[in-house]
């Protein structure tokens, strides 16, 4: 029986490791990126669009579309704008 309570500890210290290892590395690239708009902004670029701009390349065409018609059907609504949205 404590073998098998050893194999288990074994196995859990395993994951923690990892998931650690894991950890530092995302903490690491999220840094790089954190940099990288930095330089970005140093440059004169607009951060928030440039994040936007990234969201948006992760979706593709038709789920943009749809969050697109949903938000000029909104802003309709609210009277921000002044066409109503194409169907």
């Amino acid at each position: 029986m404590s073998d098998a309570h050893g194999v288990a500890r074994d196995q859990l210290r395993a994951f923690i490791e990892r998931i650690e290892r894991l950890e530092e590395e995302k903490k690491t690239i999220a840094d790089d990126i954190k940099d990288v708009y930095g330089e970005a902004k140093g440059m004169g670029f607009d951060t928030k669009i440039l994040k936007k701009v990234v969201a948006l390349r992760k979706k593709d065409e038709q789920e943009r579309m749809e969050e697109e018609a949903i938000l000029d059907t909104y802003l309709h609504a609210l009277g921000m704008i002044e066409s109503p949205p194409e169907a």
